[in-house]
């Protein structure tokens, strides 16, 4: 696993180095890649490459390049400058930061198109021979927040070694809980969707949040480092594998990973939900998310079939219900919100700066 992730961070280092040889370079002047080439997370990887495979299948051109490197990881590399030695597109499980298109801006890429794809969950998941987990969202923070709040509401180490301590109404095992890295969307996703709102819910962190929303989000976010959590790299399909290998084990990946292993792997509930397709895309699954590409108009016109490839992915026969990403996994966008995404994809309409 610490391999795996070391690769990763190298890959992503050696981009950053590759980028800050272009930055220099304006749209006016820059020359143009061979292909397409697409970066960032490992849940919108296996999306980008069916449709770059079917994007070369059909225009004959050159196969894009797809790589995952995480959400993280992508972006910094989409945002070190324009040219060929920088990503034309950035995969992302969750919306660019504030800081992230400010570093992209400083970097000379001003033009920077979002649009959102679909939809995907995140689920916490067992083998299939395992125990089930009903879990309530306070759960996930009583279990994975390195500090939680002891006698007389000091914050102290996390102390809970099984998830029956946490909860009368879990079993009676091991918290150990293999997910992603730092560098991975799903793990920012986790944290925002599931860490936060679970620590909400418990007095005495509602009560820092109303005074204090940095210390809030810093308790909130920051996952124990004694073998409870684990970080597994950015291949979810490694962390659904050590599940079966680990028996009592949890894993945190995205919903398209657990429909391609229900054979092995099954999810458990969050606050009474299950993931599926209809509870993520109507919200009601607490660990729902939106998946998006952003796009460096920058380079429309000079790598070569780059707007098209954009177009294929927002094509009803890729992202549309029964489109090949749905076979995929991928959970489509309602009607409406497909449409306008699309026509964000066909008039490359900029995007502006984040919120936070």
């Amino acid at each position: 696993m610490k391999t795996r992730a070391l690769l990763a961070a190298a890959s992503a280092i050696a981009l950053l180095a590759l980028g800050a040889c272009s930055n220099d370079q304006s749209a006016g002047n820059q020359t143009a890649r061979a292909g397409i080439w697409a970066a960032g997370s490992s849940t919108v990887f296996p999306f980008a490459t069916r449709v770059a495979e079917n994007f070369a299948r059909t225009s004959g051109g050159a196969a894009p390049r797809v790589e995952s490197l995480g959400t993280g990881g992508g972006i910094q590399a989409f945002c070190q400058g324009v040219g060929p030695n920088t990503p034309d597109i950035a995969n992302a499980s969750r919306p660019m930061k504030a800081s992230e298109f400010e570093l992209c801006r400083t970097n000379g890429v001003t033009d920077i198109v979002e649009i959102k794809i679909g939809f995907d969950g995140i689920v916490v998941a067992t083998a299939r021979s395992g125990a089930a987990f009903n879990l309530r969202l306070q759960d996930l923070y009583l279990a994975l927040a390195k500090e939680v709040p002891g006698a007389g509401g000091a914050f102290a180490a996390n102390p809970a070694t099984t998830w029956n301590q946490i909860n009368p109404g879990l079993p009676a095992q091991r918290i150990q809980v293999y997910g992603p890295p730092p560098t991975s969307g799903t793990r920012d996703a986790f944290l925002e969707l599931g860490m936060a709102p679970g620590a909400q819910l418990i007095p005495a962190l509602a009560a820092i949040k109303a005074s204090d929303g940095d210390r809030f989000e810093t308790l909130a976010h920051t996952l124990r480092e004694d073998n409870a959590w684990i970080d597994s790299g950015e291949n979810d399909n490694a962390i659904v594998q050590t599940l079966n290998r680990t028996p009592g084990s949890l894993g945190v990946f995205g919903f398209s990973f657990l429909e391609q292993n229900l054979d092995t792997v099954k999810a458990e509930t969050i606050d009474g939900v299950a993931p599926s397709a209809a509870t993520i895309a109507d919200g009601t699954y607490p660990l729902a998310r939106s998946l998006y590409i952003y796009v460096k108009k920058q380079h429309v016109g000079v790598t070569p079939g780059l707007e098209a490839f954009v177009l294929e992915f927002m094509s009803e026969a890729s992202a549309g219900r029964g489109g090949y990403l749905q076979d995929r996994g991928l959970v489509p966008l309602p009607e409406d919100q497909l449409a306008a995404q699309r026509a964000i994809a066909q008039a490359l309409t900029v995007m502006t700066a984040p919120a936070k």
